[in-house]
């Protein structure tokens, strides 16, 4: 491909969205440039402390806990407080339960403040993904979704790098720095970014939205039940496939470079795979995605080499390029302006249940019947996704504008005073 033609479509990939969208961009990018402790934490506790790997288990499963435990509440407090005093609170909570989780040293102090971390840690999601909807056009959404995943993934393949050898120097030195980089994202956001939360009309003032209205809300809450069947699909590549692989004989570096297609593949397509789906039908992308899914891992059942298990992985890589940002999307669009915190909230929930449920689900189906069970499930579970959206996403909302701030709102009252 010609460099102009190059150079054309990443002006095109990137133009048109608002000044405060790279600002939070920025910081989500800076964040997950510093995200070492997720990376490493494992062989903290084992290597470094002498604990158990059943130990270092279950303080992963507290800090997915945390997950689960905030997510609602975020997205309650991103509708009520609004979006940016939710981010402070978020990100500087978790710089300082981070650079905490450093010094702890007894087991139950770190399982404790793991979970805490866990819960600060997730509870600036529904904040962003909030945000992002308020303050971006209904017909750049799903680009800029597309945009913010490709910068999670590109820092995490940094910080992933980064963070072998930051252990080799000093494990206090990763919670420390991703601590300090945590709080740059917080004092960034807050003093760069205005309030984006919509002003309520009258009549959304009389309605009010609670979670209640979120759970009687059937067809988004059947979204969340398919967003959690492909999350615990997508969730497989950190649980069961290392395991699947270890008992085949492989070793653990046969699985990182099977592994690694996936970030390398993410951070190379997620921009050009969004520009083609950018305007597409979301139900038929989201039926597709789901069948690559489920079938991208099935096909590990026929996986004989690390080079067949990273075909694979390219499969399902590609469906979790589409998933992201059109079913973030679809959120945002089945949400009202005045819930989205809440909406985004249970969203997150989706995600963050399923962390919590894959380990479980892909231990005891591999113990009990063998791995080739546990593909072939994945393959099931992605067909019965697949049918789900193709039933639930007939005649879809319009899509709602950008809606007034309160902030704009204030600004236009004064103005017209």
């Amino acid at each position: 491909m010609p460099l102009a033609t190059l150079r054309r479509a990443a002006r095109e990939s990137v133009s048109g969205l608002p000044r405060e969208f790279w600002w939070l961009w920025t910081s989500t990018l800076v964040n997950r440039l510093g995200a070492f402790v997720a990376t490493f934490m494992a062989l903290y506790l084992t290597l470094d402390r002498g604990y158990s790997a059943s130990y270092a288990g279950l303080v992963a499963s507290l800090h997915g806990l945390g997950g689960v435990v905030s997510s609602l509440g975020a997205g309650v407090m991103a509708d009520r407080l609004g979006r940016r005093p939710t981010l402070l609170v978020a990100q500087s909570s978790t710089a300082l339960s981070v650079a905490l989780l450093g010094f702890m040293h007894d087991p139950v102090a770190i399982a404790a403040v793991a979970f805490l971390v866990g819960m600060t840690s997730n509870a600036s999601r529904p904040a962003v993904q909030a945000m992002m909807a308020d303050i971006v056009r209904p017909e750049d959404r799903v680009r800029a979704f597309s945009l913010n995943y490709w910068a999670i993934n590109l820092g995490f393949a940094v910080s992933s790098m980064a963070a072998g050898f930051i252990a080799e120097y000093s494990y206090l030195a990763g919670f420390l720095i991703e601590a300090g980089m945590t709080m740059i994202c917080a004092i960034v956001v807050f003093v760069k970014l205005p309030e984006s939360r919509p002003a309520p009309t009258a009549k959304e003032a009389a309605e009010d939205v609670g979670l209640g209205t979120v759970l009687r809300d059937g067809r988004f809450m059947s979204v969340v039940g398919l967003s959690f069947l492909v999350a615990l699909i997508f969730q497989q590549g950190s649980v069961g496939l290392p395991v699947a692989m270890g008992k085949a004989g492989f070793t653990p570096a046969d699985y990182g470079m099977a592994i690694a297609v996936n970030g390398i593949l993410i951070v190379a397509l997620q921009i050009p795979v969004t520009r083609f789906i950018e305007h597409r039908d979301p139900r038929r992308l989201l039926v597709i995605s789901s069948l690559l899914a489920g079938y991208g891992f099935g096909l590990t059942v026929f996986a004989g080499s690390v080079g067949v298990f990273a075909l694979t992985v390219c499969v399902w890589t590609l469906a979790e390029i589409v998933n992201a940002p059109t079913q973030t999307g679809l959120v945002v669009r089945l949400s009202p302006v005045h819930g989205r915190g809440r909406y985004q909230g249970m969203y997150t929930l989706s995600w963050s249940v399923a962390a919590l449920a894959a380990p479980l689900m892909s231990g005891f189906v591999i113990d009990r019947f063998g791995a080739e069970w546990l593909w072939g499930l994945c393959a099931v579970v992605g067909t019965g996704a697949a049918v789900g959206y193709g039933a639930l996403m007939r005649r879809l909302p319009a899509e709602q504008p950008v809606a007034k701030t309160r902030t704009a709102a204030v600004e236009a009252e004064v103005g017209s005073a």
